[in-house]
């Protein structure tokens, strides 16, 4: 019985949100040192006794160098910079009114759904996939279905930092099951809540953003600009190395609901040393499986989390320091956006490239999860 799929499945539009506030590392560096001091100066004799550790100070030079990023886009600014908070002030919506998310979804979403050229009518399916949902249910895809006014099937998913990327792909299996014509699959990651603006080492890591692609059939696809997928892949392998642990059992726990520990950690030297090998092995397995050389793919659209990882998953799959039109690099501008990066780079770099130009886009994340797609410039 034959494998061959029965007709071709397109990447035929993608979205990308960003909001309104942004956040500079000289920002983040300034209110983090002023809450440092102050956190030493009242510890002071617990500190000198041993009882507790210092908080170390932190510089600009410090997050560019251990991270590549220049500053982030804030769903919320305010709360985030107050040395007496440090975290962002989200006020509660009331239960009748659109979600945090859904709002950051839809946007991202019309702006796919325009590219593609597709209606309400068109699309079949809505998976919202992403690192943080901010409620168990209703699905936030659901939500964004109802605003939208989709007929079909919605639901959420989590990956971590591989939820854009094995959304995809599950928007090609339902394409080429033929459970679907045409899906919408959003990531709005809205991460700035889980990030611990008191820790040195990680307060500056993550930015908010949305993106979203179509994924339809390519005999209906009239889009002016499309890729084919030609193959998708992905795996994952159970580490501890990069954690967030707030859940419903917090509760119940009897512990810090709240606590630091419950928020975005990890770490970063031992996920730097095993998942960079990694994720350039499965890559490079990914493409000669299909019968490409590496010198074949034009362009790598790879998860934004860390320059110097990016780096190192380039330079040992090309054999040498990839260039910009290579590999483009968006961290700077966004930082790490957990799931988006691979999708923010396809999104602003890929109507460059000439038919028949070959592409991957690429994540890699907390799991570990690493998901791929082979694309094709039609």
């Amino acid at each position: 019985m034959s494998s061959a799929k029965p007709y071709s499945v397109v990447i035929s539009g993608t979205g990308l949100y960003t909001p309104e506030h942004v956040i500079t590392n000289e920002e983040l560096v300034a209110s983090y040192n002023r809450w440092a001091d102050q956190y030493n100066a009242e510890h002071a004799e617990e500190i000198e006794k041993g009882e507790l550790e210092a908080k170390p100070r932190s510089t600009v030079e410090f997050i560019v160098k251990a991270s590549g990023i220049q500053q982030r886009f804030a769903w919320v600014k305010e709360g985030i910079l107050d040395i007496g908070r440090m975290r962002p002030l989200i006020p509660e919506r009331p239960e009748e009114a659109l979600s945090d998310q859904a709002e950051m979804a839809l946007n991202a979403a019309r702006d796919a759904i325009k590219a593609a050229g597709k209606s309400a009518a068109d699309i079949d399916a809505v998976v919202v996939s992403c690192a943080y949902t901010q409620r168990s249910y209703p699905a936030i895809a659901i939500e964004v279905q109802n605003e939208l006014g989709i007929e079909g099937f919605a639901f959420d998913m989590l990956v971590a930092c591989s939820a854009a990327t094995f959304a995809l792909h599950r928007g090609y299996e339902m394409v080429t099951a033929g459970t679907a014509r045409c899906v919408l699959l959003i990531n709005p990651e809205l991460t700035s809540p889980q990030v611990n603006y008191c820790d040195r080492d990680s307060h500056f890591i993550f930015g908010d953003v949305a993106t979203a692609a179509i994924v339809e059939r390519a005999d209906t696809c009239t889009a002016p600009h499309s890729y084919e997928i030609i193959h998708t892949k992905s795996m994952t392998q159970y580490s501890s190395n990069v954690r967030s642990n707030m859940g419903y059992l917090s509760r119940v726990n009897d512990v810090d609901p709240f606590g630091p520990d419950k928020l975005f950690h990890q770490n970063g030297r031992r996920v730097f040393k095993e998942v960079s090998p990694m994720a350039e092995q499965h890559l490079r397995n990914h493409v000669q499986s299909l019968g490409f050389t590496i010198p074949d793919i034009k362009r790598w659209w790879v998860h934004q989390a860390n320059i110097n990882m990016n780096n190192m998953i380039t330079k040992r799959l090309l054999g040498r320091e990839a260039t910009f039109e290579e590999a483009p690099v968006v961290l700077d501008r966004f930082a790490n956006t957990a799931s988006a990066g691979s999708l923010i780079a396809f999104h602003l770099y890929n109507r460059d490239l000439a038919a028949g130009d070959l592409g991957v886009i690429c994540s890699f994340g907390a799991g570990y999860s690493i998901g791929s797609l082979v694309v094709r410039k039609r």
